[in-house]
């Protein structure tokens, strides 16, 4: 294996080597759990996921982690607006990105901390920090002081020297010119619900957003990560907040590798709720397209590079589509026929289109570059079955490569009925976790969902069955 990745922090492209062999610990930004995500978040999680699953082609262990931020000034104000509990507010928006991600096939991490559970290991990372001088009280809640970590600013290039001393930021986001001290620890104030406010050594209050992936991915990945990954709106401030918080309270660098990918655009313009040019999942199957052919688009073009969302594109990823599924069909054919008079070159030329499609991936995941690998098989594998010179062997030979490709990939079609079960799965698992909350408004509305899809579900002692109607 030869690969090598974009590190942010360097800006070049660097071999990349774990720091314990063949395992890997990835730390990726997951979503606020406020709102729907729109296909410009999904980009970076489709992205993420052509990650993990290189890395896994290239024979090395993963390991992901994937926060949900379920407590910041999104979800309070959220909460607050529906007069509900903050956990049942964000475990609905948190119900619907799990949806998503199975639809676009996105492989689940292998943990998802909540920010909500994890109180005292913040609690205690706030700690550490006051122990080694990076932090003050004021207003009623603690602070990380910029000034005392003369490192900060690396990641993104910001000139701290812009810093006034004393000037701080309470807002969870903030512009990304705006180098201040920010909050770690933010005391309770009037109109804050209680379910989001917690007793603590600290005061009363709750975490600042930029301490939470700090505390979660150090205790699942410990303190030094092999790779952090998000979008490049993620570099300033919060993944330059998140190595001031961790290296200023561990002494040891955070982060080995660091990768950005870049924006969906519509219109030359990033995809933001805020602009109002976004579009969910569900929004775009409305309009005739499917899951597959999504994440077909976000992964076409490299995630360094901008990304220009078009229905247009959408259809010329539905068109790339049916030609590796004819393909596929095709082969299935042949190889359970009669052999034919053939030269017997054909899987060398497969063995060619699987090593360009690894050393694609093996370049910073040029995933253009693999699909290029790819696509040139598929017509030189047309021609040889139009030419009648394809074996049985050979044509198994074909099929092995499409799946080493969609390892990767991940948009062949797969069985439905194996598709569906696992999607109800999820959803009855999501109902047991509402009711063993007490959260039986949300448990009912996943029975609800589940009976119009035709679902039915029936409680046992022995767990939860269900069967299609009629």
């Amino acid at each position: 294996m030869s690969l090598t990745l974009f590190d942010t922090a360097a800006r070049a492209l660097v071999p990349f080597e774990p720091l314990v062999p063949g395992r890997v610990g990835i730390y990726t930004c997951g979503p606020t759990v406020y709102n729907r995500v729109h296909i410009g978040n999904l980009r970076t999680f489709v992205w993420e996921d052509v990650l993990c699953r290189s890395l896994r082609l290239l024979g090395l262990s993963v390991v992901q982690v994937m926060n949900l931020t379920d407590i910041d000034d999104k979800t309070i104000r959220g909460a607050v607006a529906a007069g509900v509990p903050l956990r049942e507010f964000t475990e609905r928006h948190a119900a619907t990105f799990f949806e998503d991600l199975a639809a676009l096939n996105v492989t689940p991490a292998d943990v998802y901390p909540r920010a909500t559970e994890h109180v005292p290991e913040m609690v205690e990372l706030v700690r550490r920090l006051a122990e080694r001088g990076h932090t003050y009280e004021s207003d009623g809640s603690i602070w990380f002081r910029i000034a005392s970590f003369p490192a900060y600013g690396r990641l993104s290039r910001i000139d701290p020297g812009a810093m006034r001393r004393g000037q701080r930021v309470a807002d969870d986001e903030y512009e990304k010119e705006d180098v201040r001290d920010f909050a770690l620890w933010k005391g309770a104030k009037e109109g804050e619900p209680e379910s989001a406010l917690w007793d603590t050594s600290l005061g009363r209050g709750r975490p600042g957003w930029h301490l939470e992936c700090s505390a979660m991915s150090m205790k699942y990945l410990g303190e030094t990560l092999d790779l952090h990954t998000g979008a490049v709106d993620n570099m300033f401030p919060h993944h330059e907040n998140e190595i001031a918080q961790s290296e200023g309270a561990t002494g040891k660098p955070f982060v080995r590798t660091w990768l950005h990918g870049e924006h969906l655009v519509v219109d030359g313009e990033k995809m933001a709720k805020s602009k109002g040019n976004f579009f969910t999942l569900p929004d775009v199957v409305a309009r005739g397209f499917t899951a597959r052919q999504v994440r077909y688009l976000l992964l076409s073009v490299p995630y360094r590079q901008k990304l220009n969302f078009t229905f247009d594109g959408l259809r010329a990823a539905a068109s790339a589509l049916e030609r590796l599924d004819s393909l596929d069909a095709r082969l299935a054919e042949r190889a359970a026929g009669a052999p034919p008079a053939g030269d017997g070159a054909f899987a060398g030329r497969a063995a060619e289109a699987s090593a360009g499609f690894r050393a694609a991936l093996e370049d910073d995941l040029n995933s253009a570059a693999a699909l290029g690998a790819l696509f040139s098989f598929v017509k030189e594998a047309n021609a040889a079955l139009e030419a009648g010179h394809l074996a049985p062997g050979d044509a198994a030979a074909g099929r092995a490569l499409l799946r080493e490709a969609d390892a990767v990939l991940g948009v062949l079609p797969k069985d439905e009925e194996a598709t569906l079960a696992a999607e109800v799965e999820a959803r009855i698992e999501a109902r047991q976790q509402a009711r063993k909350r007490r959260d039986f408004r949300t448990a009912d509305a996943i029975r609800d969902e589940l009976a119009a899809r035709g679902i039915l579900l029936e409680d046992t002692p022995q767990g939860v069955r269900w069967r299609r109607k009629g």
